[in-house]
Protein backbone atom coordinates (compact mmCIF):
# COMPACT_ATOMS: atom_id res chain seq x y z
CA UNK A 1 0.00 0.00 0.00
CA UNK A 2 0.97 3.71 -0.65
CA UNK A 3 2.54 5.81 2.28
CA UNK A 4 2.48 9.04 2.61
CA UNK A 5 5.24 11.62 4.60
CA UNK A 6 7.01 8.17 6.03
CA UNK A 7 3.61 7.19 7.61
CA UNK A 8 2.00 3.91 6.77
CA UNK A 9 -1.35 3.52 5.28
CA UNK A 10 -2.97 2.59 7.81
CA UNK A 11 -1.69 5.57 10.45
CA UNK A 12 -1.22 5.02 14.35
CA UNK A 13 -1.87 8.45 14.75
CA UNK A 14 -5.44 9.47 15.98
CA UNK A 15 -5.93 13.02 14.91
CA UNK A 16 -8.03 16.04 15.72
CA UNK A 17 -9.16 19.39 14.14
CA UNK A 18 -11.70 22.31 14.07
CA UNK A 19 -13.77 21.47 11.33
CA UNK A 20 -15.31 24.72 11.25
CA UNK A 21 -14.43 28.09 10.20
CA UNK A 22 -12.93 30.13 12.78
CA UNK A 23 -14.99 33.02 14.81
CA UNK A 24 -18.45 33.04 16.12
CA UNK A 25 -21.17 30.84 14.49
CA UNK A 26 -23.97 28.94 16.60
CA UNK A 27 -22.39 25.55 15.86
CA UNK A 28 -18.98 24.42 15.55
CA UNK A 29 -17.67 21.09 14.91
CA UNK A 30 -14.36 18.99 16.05
CA UNK A 31 -13.55 15.86 14.26
CA UNK A 32 -11.38 13.01 15.42
CA UNK A 33 -9.88 9.98 13.24
CA UNK A 34 -8.00 6.97 14.03
CA UNK A 35 -7.36 3.91 15.32
CA UNK A 36 -7.75 5.59 19.27
CA UNK A 37 -10.43 7.99 18.33
CA UNK A 38 -12.74 6.51 20.13
CA UNK A 39 -10.68 5.90 23.53
CA UNK A 40 -9.28 9.64 22.90
CA UNK A 41 -13.16 10.73 23.44
CA UNK A 42 -14.18 8.38 25.72
CA UNK A 43 -11.23 9.88 28.23
CA UNK A 44 -12.65 13.42 27.33
CA UNK A 45 -16.43 12.82 27.58
CA UNK A 46 -16.06 10.37 30.87
CA UNK A 47 -17.02 7.40 29.12
CA UNK A 48 -20.05 8.04 26.62
CA UNK A 49 -18.15 8.24 23.00
CA UNK A 50 -18.01 3.83 23.60
CA UNK A 51 -21.85 3.71 24.80
CA UNK A 52 -23.10 5.60 21.83
CA UNK A 53 -25.01 3.76 18.74
CA UNK A 54 -22.34 4.15 15.54
CA UNK A 55 -23.89 6.92 12.95
CA UNK A 56 -27.05 8.17 15.92
CA UNK A 57 -26.09 11.85 17.02
CA UNK A 58 -26.14 12.15 21.07
CA UNK A 59 -26.27 14.33 23.28
CA UNK A 60 -22.64 14.69 25.17
CA UNK A 61 -20.30 16.32 27.56
CA UNK A 62 -16.59 17.57 27.08
CA UNK A 63 -15.15 17.72 30.42
CA UNK A 64 -11.86 19.09 31.54
CA UNK A 65 -9.52 17.05 33.65
CA UNK A 66 -11.09 18.14 37.10
CA UNK A 67 -14.34 17.27 35.00
CA UNK A 68 -15.58 20.45 34.58
CA UNK A 69 -17.88 21.06 31.50
CA UNK A 70 -16.27 22.51 28.67
CA UNK A 71 -18.91 22.10 26.49
CA UNK A 72 -22.21 20.38 26.34
CA UNK A 73 -23.84 19.59 22.52
CA UNK A 74 -24.31 16.59 20.25
CA UNK A 75 -21.27 13.66 19.85
CA UNK A 76 -21.53 10.90 16.27
CA UNK A 77 -19.50 8.02 16.20
CA UNK A 78 -18.59 6.73 13.27
CA UNK A 79 -16.89 2.99 13.17
CA UNK A 80 -14.23 1.93 10.39
CA UNK A 81 -14.53 1.02 7.75
CA UNK A 82 -18.09 3.17 7.61
CA UNK A 83 -16.38 6.48 8.41
CA UNK A 84 -14.88 9.73 5.47
CA UNK A 85 -11.70 8.43 5.98
CA UNK A 86 -11.92 4.49 6.48
CA UNK A 87 -10.40 4.57 10.12
CA UNK A 88 -12.49 4.83 13.62
CA UNK A 89 -13.68 8.80 13.47
CA UNK A 90 -16.05 10.80 16.07
CA UNK A 91 -17.65 14.00 15.46
CA UNK A 92 -18.85 16.56 18.18
CA UNK A 93 -20.63 19.35 17.32
CA UNK A 94 -20.91 21.73 20.20
CA UNK A 95 -21.28 26.14 20.61
CA UNK A 96 -19.96 28.09 18.24
CA UNK A 97 -17.76 30.39 20.50
CA UNK A 98 -13.60 30.25 19.52
CA UNK A 99 -12.77 29.88 23.12
CA UNK A 100 -15.34 27.46 24.01
CA UNK A 101 -14.31 25.34 20.45
CA UNK A 102 -10.75 26.30 21.34
CA UNK A 103 -10.98 24.21 24.84
CA UNK A 104 -12.67 21.20 23.27
CA UNK A 105 -10.02 20.22 21.10
CA UNK A 106 -7.42 20.87 23.67
CA UNK A 107 -9.07 18.33 25.77
CA UNK A 108 -9.20 16.09 23.18
CA UNK A 109 -5.42 16.73 22.29
CA UNK A 110 -4.78 16.54 25.99
CA UNK A 111 -6.14 13.11 25.73
CA UNK A 112 -4.04 11.56 23.56
CA UNK A 113 -5.20 13.03 20.03
CA UNK A 114 -2.64 14.87 17.61
CA UNK A 115 -3.44 17.88 16.10
CA UNK A 116 -4.26 17.32 11.85
CA UNK A 117 -2.60 19.41 9.09
CA UNK A 118 -4.41 20.83 6.14
CA UNK A 119 -6.58 17.85 4.08
CA UNK A 120 -5.28 15.27 6.97
CA UNK A 121 -8.91 13.75 6.64
CA UNK A 122 -9.38 13.57 2.89
CA UNK A 123 -5.66 12.31 2.68
CA UNK A 124 -6.43 9.23 5.22
CA UNK A 125 -9.68 9.03 2.78
CA UNK A 126 -7.26 8.50 -0.13
CA UNK A 127 -4.66 5.94 1.59
CA UNK A 128 -7.82 4.09 3.11
CA UNK A 129 -8.89 3.70 -0.55
CA UNK A 130 -11.94 5.76 0.36
CA UNK A 131 -11.43 8.51 -2.68
CA UNK A 132 -9.41 8.24 -5.48
CA UNK A 133 -6.74 11.14 -6.06
CA UNK A 134 -9.45 13.10 -8.44
CA UNK A 135 -12.01 12.69 -5.97
CA UNK A 136 -10.02 14.28 -3.07
CA UNK A 137 -9.15 17.32 -5.49
CA UNK A 138 -13.16 17.61 -6.17
CA UNK A 139 -13.65 17.71 -2.42
CA UNK A 140 -11.16 20.86 -2.26
CA UNK A 141 -12.62 22.31 -5.44
CA UNK A 142 -16.20 22.15 -3.82
CA UNK A 143 -15.20 23.94 -0.67
CA UNK A 144 -13.75 26.64 -3.25
CA UNK A 145 -16.49 26.72 -5.86
CA UNK A 146 -16.97 30.46 -6.54
CA UNK A 147 -20.08 30.12 -9.27
CA UNK A 148 -22.78 27.23 -10.19
CA UNK A 149 -20.63 25.90 -13.20
CA UNK A 150 -18.12 25.50 -10.74
CA UNK A 151 -19.68 23.97 -7.95
CA UNK A 152 -21.12 21.62 -10.64
CA UNK A 153 -17.84 20.57 -12.16
CA UNK A 154 -16.56 19.78 -8.35
CA UNK A 155 -19.78 17.30 -7.50
CA UNK A 156 -19.01 15.41 -11.21
CA UNK A 157 -15.53 14.87 -9.88
CA UNK A 158 -16.33 14.03 -6.64
CA UNK A 159 -19.13 11.50 -7.51
CA UNK A 160 -15.92 9.77 -9.48
CA UNK A 161 -16.84 10.71 -13.05
CA UNK A 162 -13.18 12.09 -14.10
CA UNK A 163 -11.60 9.34 -11.76
CA UNK A 164 -13.81 6.57 -13.80
CA UNK A 165 -12.92 8.35 -17.60
CA UNK A 166 -8.91 8.17 -16.79
CA UNK A 167 -9.60 4.47 -15.19
CA UNK A 168 -11.10 3.03 -18.43
CA UNK A 169 -8.34 4.59 -20.60
CA UNK A 170 -5.82 3.15 -18.37
CA UNK A 171 -7.25 -0.38 -18.25
CA UNK A 172 -7.60 -0.06 -22.14
CA UNK A 173 -3.55 0.79 -22.12
CA UNK A 174 -2.77 -2.13 -19.52
CA UNK A 175 -4.95 -4.43 -22.22
CA UNK A 176 -2.94 -3.27 -25.11
CA UNK A 177 0.30 -4.13 -23.23
CA UNK A 178 -0.76 -7.18 -22.18
CA UNK A 179 -1.36 -8.54 -25.32
CA UNK A 180 1.82 -6.91 -26.94
CA UNK A 181 4.22 -7.93 -24.22
CA UNK A 182 2.33 -11.91 -24.47
CA UNK A 183 3.42 -11.63 -28.12
CA UNK A 184 7.14 -10.60 -27.24
CA UNK A 185 7.41 -13.13 -24.41
CA UNK A 186 5.89 -16.22 -26.41
CA UNK A 187 6.87 -15.55 -30.08
CA UNK A 188 6.92 -19.57 -30.47
CA UNK A 189 3.05 -19.97 -29.26
CA UNK A 190 2.30 -17.59 -32.31
CA UNK A 191 0.27 -15.41 -30.10
CA UNK A 192 -0.93 -12.76 -32.06
CA UNK A 193 -2.04 -9.46 -30.43
CA UNK A 194 -5.15 -9.57 -31.81
CA UNK A 195 -3.51 -7.76 -35.44
CA UNK A 196 -0.78 -5.83 -35.42
CA UNK A 197 -4.33 -2.86 -36.37
CA UNK A 198 -6.35 -3.89 -33.36
CA UNK A 199 -3.68 -2.81 -31.09
CA UNK A 200 -3.62 0.46 -32.67
CA UNK A 201 -7.05 0.56 -32.73
CA UNK A 202 -6.80 0.34 -28.67
CA UNK A 203 -3.99 3.13 -28.72
CA UNK A 204 -5.67 5.39 -30.71
CA UNK A 205 -9.46 4.78 -28.54
CA UNK A 206 -7.87 6.05 -25.42
CA UNK A 207 -6.08 9.03 -27.05
CA UNK A 208 -9.35 10.02 -28.32
CA UNK A 209 -10.55 10.14 -24.39
CA UNK A 210 -7.49 11.70 -23.48
CA UNK A 211 -7.70 14.74 -26.08
CA UNK A 212 -11.33 15.25 -24.84
CA UNK A 213 -10.38 15.47 -21.19
CA UNK A 214 -7.27 17.96 -22.47
CA UNK A 215 -9.91 19.81 -24.44
CA UNK A 216 -11.36 20.83 -21.02
CA UNK A 217 -8.47 22.56 -19.54
CA UNK A 218 -9.52 25.38 -20.59
CA UNK A 219 -12.76 25.46 -18.97
CA UNK A 220 -11.04 23.83 -15.83
CA UNK A 221 -8.79 26.80 -15.38
CA UNK A 222 -11.54 29.54 -16.06
CA UNK A 223 -14.07 27.63 -13.25
CA UNK A 224 -11.07 27.66 -11.25
CA UNK A 225 -9.45 31.25 -11.54
CA UNK A 226 -11.88 32.93 -13.49
CA UNK A 227 -11.90 34.24 -17.09
CA UNK A 228 -9.48 36.93 -17.49
CA UNK A 229 -11.68 39.61 -19.50
CA UNK A 230 -10.41 42.58 -20.70
CA UNK A 231 -12.61 45.62 -21.36
CA UNK A 232 -11.06 47.75 -24.40
CA UNK A 233 -11.53 50.12 -27.41
CA UNK A 234 -11.46 54.19 -27.77
CA UNK A 235 -11.98 56.73 -25.10
CA UNK A 236 -15.17 57.86 -24.84
CA UNK A 237 -17.12 54.38 -26.19
CA UNK A 238 -18.26 53.65 -22.50
CA UNK A 239 -15.95 50.82 -21.34
CA UNK A 240 -16.18 52.01 -17.68
CA UNK A 241 -20.15 52.08 -18.46
CA UNK A 242 -20.13 48.63 -19.48
CA UNK A 243 -17.75 47.57 -16.41
CA UNK A 244 -20.49 49.20 -13.72
CA UNK A 245 -23.10 47.82 -15.75
CA UNK A 246 -22.06 44.14 -15.39
CA UNK A 247 -20.88 45.10 -11.79
CA UNK A 248 -24.37 46.80 -10.90
CA UNK A 249 -22.38 48.90 -8.74
CA UNK A 250 -20.46 52.12 -10.20
CA UNK A 251 -16.81 50.81 -9.65
CA UNK A 252 -15.06 53.47 -12.40
CA UNK A 253 -15.58 56.78 -12.62
CA UNK A 254 -17.51 57.86 -15.86
CA UNK A 255 -16.77 60.97 -18.07
CA UNK A 256 -17.06 62.47 -21.48
CA UNK A 257 -13.46 63.89 -20.57
CA UNK A 258 -11.49 61.40 -22.74
CA UNK A 259 -8.51 59.50 -21.00
CA UNK A 260 -9.99 59.50 -17.84
CA UNK A 261 -9.20 55.93 -17.34
CA UNK A 262 -5.10 56.08 -16.86
CA UNK A 263 -4.67 53.10 -15.07
CA UNK A 264 -6.45 49.10 -15.16
CA UNK A 265 -9.25 47.99 -13.49
CA UNK A 266 -10.02 44.88 -12.02
CA UNK A 267 -13.16 43.13 -10.63
CA UNK A 268 -14.75 39.83 -10.32
CA UNK A 269 -18.23 38.90 -11.98
CA UNK A 270 -20.45 35.76 -12.42
CA UNK A 271 -22.32 35.52 -15.28
CA UNK A 272 -24.22 32.11 -16.32
CA UNK A 273 -22.08 30.89 -13.73
CA UNK A 274 -18.95 31.72 -15.32
CA UNK A 275 -16.55 33.80 -12.90
CA UNK A 276 -15.06 36.59 -15.26
CA UNK A 277 -12.17 38.93 -14.06
CA UNK A 278 -13.66 41.74 -15.64
CA UNK A 279 -10.33 44.41 -16.37
CA UNK A 280 -11.72 47.32 -17.53
CA UNK A 281 -8.60 50.02 -19.05
CA UNK A 282 -7.57 53.34 -20.89
CA UNK A 283 -8.75 54.18 -23.78
CA UNK A 284 -6.41 53.81 -26.89
CA UNK A 285 -5.62 56.41 -29.18
CA UNK A 286 -2.02 58.69 -29.66
CA UNK A 287 -1.62 59.57 -25.83
CA UNK A 288 -1.76 63.47 -24.63
CA UNK A 289 0.49 63.22 -21.76
CA UNK A 290 2.92 60.45 -20.18
CA UNK A 291 0.51 59.37 -17.66
CA UNK A 292 -1.98 58.18 -20.34
CA UNK A 293 0.68 56.39 -22.47
CA UNK A 294 1.62 54.80 -19.56
CA UNK A 295 -1.84 53.79 -19.19
CA UNK A 296 -1.86 52.61 -22.85
CA UNK A 297 0.63 50.16 -22.92
CA UNK A 298 -0.87 48.41 -19.46
CA UNK A 299 -3.61 48.29 -21.86
CA UNK A 300 -1.65 46.45 -24.22
CA UNK A 301 -0.49 44.14 -21.96
CA UNK A 302 -3.43 43.03 -20.39
CA UNK A 303 -4.30 42.19 -23.90
CA UNK A 304 -2.25 40.25 -24.37
CA UNK A 305 -2.56 38.00 -21.29
CA UNK A 306 -6.35 38.10 -21.64
CA UNK A 307 -8.58 34.84 -22.05
CA UNK A 308 -11.48 36.80 -23.52
CA UNK A 309 -11.45 40.39 -25.33
CA UNK A 310 -14.83 42.67 -24.99
CA UNK A 311 -13.89 45.15 -27.44
CA UNK A 312 -16.00 48.12 -27.05
CA UNK A 313 -17.06 50.81 -30.00
CA UNK A 314 -19.50 53.91 -30.12
CA UNK A 315 -22.39 52.25 -32.69
CA UNK A 316 -23.49 55.90 -33.75
CA UNK A 317 -20.28 57.34 -35.05
CA UNK A 318 -18.89 55.29 -38.22
CA UNK A 319 -17.07 52.85 -38.18
CA UNK A 320 -13.26 52.85 -38.07
CA UNK A 321 -9.82 51.07 -39.24
CA UNK A 322 -8.87 47.97 -36.99
CA UNK A 323 -7.28 48.70 -33.74
CA UNK A 324 -3.82 47.82 -34.27
CA UNK A 325 -3.38 46.10 -30.73
CA UNK A 326 -0.97 42.93 -29.95
CA UNK A 327 -2.40 39.75 -31.70
CA UNK A 328 -3.45 37.92 -29.20
CA UNK A 329 -5.18 34.39 -29.25
CA UNK A 330 -7.91 35.06 -26.97
CA UNK A 331 -11.54 34.85 -28.21
CA UNK A 332 -12.64 38.26 -29.17
CA UNK A 333 -16.16 40.24 -29.24
CA UNK A 334 -17.11 42.89 -30.64
CA UNK A 335 -19.51 45.03 -28.95
CA UNK A 336 -21.76 48.26 -30.50
CA UNK A 337 -22.63 50.25 -27.21
CA UNK A 338 -24.94 53.36 -27.18
CA UNK A 339 -27.64 51.09 -29.87
CA UNK A 340 -29.91 53.63 -28.44
CA UNK A 341 -28.65 56.66 -30.22
CA UNK A 342 -28.89 54.61 -33.52
CA UNK A 343 -26.37 52.53 -35.58
CA UNK A 344 -24.16 53.99 -38.11
CA UNK A 345 -24.56 52.36 -41.28
CA UNK A 346 -21.16 51.45 -41.63
CA UNK A 347 -22.20 48.71 -38.65
CA UNK A 348 -24.96 47.02 -40.76
CA UNK A 349 -24.07 43.72 -40.80
CA UNK A 350 -21.13 43.26 -38.67
CA UNK A 351 -21.30 40.48 -36.31
CA UNK A 352 -21.36 41.99 -32.91
CA UNK A 353 -23.40 42.42 -29.38
CA UNK A 354 -25.25 45.20 -29.69
CA UNK A 355 -26.37 46.83 -26.55
CA UNK A 356 -26.71 50.30 -24.16
CA UNK A 357 -25.01 51.03 -21.40
CA UNK A 358 -27.18 53.88 -20.57
CA UNK A 359 -30.53 51.89 -20.99
CA UNK A 360 -29.03 48.61 -19.92
CA UNK A 361 -30.85 46.97 -23.23
CA UNK A 362 -28.55 43.89 -24.27
CA UNK A 363 -26.73 42.44 -21.76
CA UNK A 364 -28.79 39.13 -21.57
CA UNK A 365 -27.58 38.38 -25.38
CA UNK A 366 -23.62 39.45 -23.88
CA UNK A 367 -24.31 37.25 -21.29
CA UNK A 368 -25.12 34.74 -23.74
CA UNK A 369 -21.90 35.52 -26.06
CA UNK A 370 -19.55 35.45 -23.15
CA UNK A 371 -20.85 31.80 -22.29
CA UNK A 372 -20.32 30.83 -25.80
CA UNK A 373 -17.03 31.87 -26.34
CA UNK A 374 -15.64 30.66 -23.55
CA UNK A 375 -17.39 27.48 -24.46
CA UNK A 376 -19.93 26.34 -21.49
CA UNK A 377 -23.13 26.32 -23.60
CA UNK A 378 -25.15 23.11 -23.58
CA UNK A 379 -23.92 21.66 -26.61
CA UNK A 380 -20.43 21.67 -25.37
CA UNK A 381 -20.25 21.58 -21.44
CA UNK A 382 -22.43 18.72 -21.79
CA UNK A 383 -24.30 16.46 -19.30
CA UNK A 384 -21.03 15.50 -17.27
CA UNK A 385 -19.06 18.81 -16.23
CA UNK A 386 -15.67 17.26 -16.44
CA UNK A 387 -12.74 20.38 -16.25
CA UNK A 388 -9.36 19.09 -15.34
CA UNK A 389 -6.87 20.95 -13.54
CA UNK A 390 -3.22 21.99 -14.42
CA UNK A 391 -2.01 18.73 -13.09
CA UNK A 392 -4.40 16.39 -14.58
CA UNK A 393 -3.31 18.41 -18.09
CA UNK A 394 0.35 17.84 -17.31
CA UNK A 395 -0.13 14.09 -16.67
CA UNK A 396 -2.63 13.51 -19.56
CA UNK A 397 0.31 15.41 -22.07
CA UNK A 398 2.72 12.75 -20.84
CA UNK A 399 0.45 9.61 -21.70
CA UNK A 400 -0.63 11.38 -25.22
CA UNK A 401 3.05 11.80 -26.18
CA UNK A 402 3.66 8.01 -24.50
CA UNK A 403 0.71 6.57 -26.76
CA UNK A 404 1.75 8.67 -29.75
CA UNK A 405 5.37 7.20 -29.59
CA UNK A 406 4.06 3.44 -29.35
CA UNK A 407 1.28 4.12 -32.02
CA UNK A 408 4.26 5.25 -34.67
CA UNK A 409 6.02 1.97 -33.63
CA UNK A 410 3.31 -0.25 -33.97
CA UNK A 411 2.45 1.35 -37.79
CA UNK A 412 6.34 0.08 -38.13
CA UNK A 413 6.25 -3.80 -38.41
CA UNK A 414 10.17 -3.91 -38.42
CA UNK A 415 10.64 -2.01 -35.30
CA UNK A 416 11.33 -4.20 -32.35
CA UNK A 417 8.03 -4.19 -29.85
CA UNK A 418 9.65 -3.85 -27.24
CA UNK A 419 10.21 -0.30 -27.58
CA UNK A 420 6.31 0.06 -28.10
CA UNK A 421 5.59 -1.91 -25.07
CA UNK A 422 8.53 0.87 -22.57
CA UNK A 423 6.02 3.33 -24.09
CA UNK A 424 2.54 1.81 -23.03
CA UNK A 425 4.17 1.72 -19.86
CA UNK A 426 5.02 5.49 -20.01
CA UNK A 427 1.69 5.98 -20.53
CA UNK A 428 -0.10 3.77 -17.88
CA UNK A 429 2.29 5.82 -15.11
CA UNK A 430 0.76 9.05 -16.43
CA UNK A 431 -2.54 7.75 -15.88
CA UNK A 432 -1.89 6.17 -12.64
CA UNK A 433 -0.37 9.56 -11.25
CA UNK A 434 -3.77 11.19 -12.09
CA UNK A 435 -5.47 8.45 -9.49
CA UNK A 436 -2.79 8.50 -7.21
CA UNK A 437 -1.69 4.54 -8.01
CA UNK A 438 1.67 4.87 -8.29
CA UNK A 439 4.44 6.48 -5.95
CA UNK A 440 3.43 10.34 -5.50
CA UNK A 441 4.47 10.66 -1.76
CA UNK A 442 5.90 14.53 -2.82
CA UNK A 443 2.72 15.38 -4.76
CA UNK A 444 0.23 13.44 -2.42
CA UNK A 445 2.17 16.39 -0.01
CA UNK A 446 1.79 19.17 -2.61
CA UNK A 447 -2.04 18.72 -3.28
CA UNK A 448 -3.13 18.06 0.38
CA UNK A 449 -1.78 20.73 2.16
CA UNK A 450 -3.87 23.22 -0.25
CA UNK A 451 -6.94 21.67 2.15
CA UNK A 452 -8.16 23.16 4.78
CA UNK A 453 -7.72 22.19 8.07
CA UNK A 454 -10.22 19.55 9.38
CA UNK A 455 -10.52 18.29 6.05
Amino acid sequence: MQSIAGQPATATTTIAAVATPPGVGAVSLVRLSGPAAVAVADLASAGQASRLVPRSAQRCRILDAAANVLDDGLMVVFRAPNSYTGEDCVEFSGHGGMLVTRDVLARLLACGAVAAGPGEFTQRAFVNGKLDLTQAEGVMDLIAAQSRLALRAARCQLEGALGRRIAAARDEVLETLAHLEAWIDFPEEDIHPQTGESLRAGVRTVLATLDALLATADQGRVLREGARSVIFGAPNVGKSSLLNRLLGFERAIVSEVPGTTRDTIEETVTLHGIPLRLVDTAGVRLAGDCLEAAGIQRTERQIEAADLLLEVVDASTPRGAASGLPATGAMRLLILNKSDLGEHPSWRGAVAVRLSCASGTGFDALADAIRDALHFNDAEWGDQAIAINTRHQASLQSARSALRAALALLACPDQHPELAAIDLRDALDALGEILGRVDTEDLLGVIFSRFCIGK
